[in-house]
């Protein structure tokens, strides 16, 4: 018989891995190389063609994330451990979810795309550079929830 929380908790892990580990490749590896074209037009082109194909894989990511996400809590009866300031990692991993998942599914299809297609071409230095500190902050961020969310789940509390 499958141990469902198990199944969720497998997948839940597997899909931060996706998601988060996609957002790593994009700021550290594609987003440097990218930066580095001559033509703006081909800096936008590449770009948009990988960003848009990981953009598929980490909405897909981010609903599995927060499907299983919220039924572990519920499973564990843990909705009182929002309370305890030892778990702010819960909070943390709400918020990144909240702000992948708004990036991905609102901000993105109705304007963030067609923004960064007008100003990569006609501002693309600057552009490519909000973009960079963007997904920095996004994967700093992430990473801290992340490290607070291992080491929590093992009962390491930081505060």
């Amino acid at each position: 018989m499958i141990d469902t929380f198990v199944l969720a908790r497998v997948l839940h892990v597997i899909g931060v891995i996706i998601w988060i580990g996609g957002v790593a490749m994009v700021t550290l590896v594609i987003l440097p190389a990218v930066r580095k074209f001559e033509q703006p037009e081909r800096r936008v082109e590449v770009f948009e063609a990988i960003e848009g194909r990981f953009a598929r894989i980490a909405r897909v990511a981010t609903v599995v994330v927060g499907v299983s996400g919220f039924y572990l809590i519920d499973r564990m009866g843990g909705w009182s451990l929002f309370q305890l300031a030892s778990h702010w990692w819960l909070h943390g991993m709400v918020a990144v979810w909240l702000a992948f998942t708004l990036v991905l599914f609102v901000l993105e299809p109705l304007f963030l795309h067609r923004w960064f297609h007008e100003h990569g071409k006609s501002e693309p230095d600057r552009t490519f550079r909000l973009v960079q500190i963007m997904h920095w902050v996004l994967l700093t961020v992430s990473m801290i929830v992340v490290f607070g969310a291992v080491a929590g789940a093992h009962g390491w509390f930081l505060i």
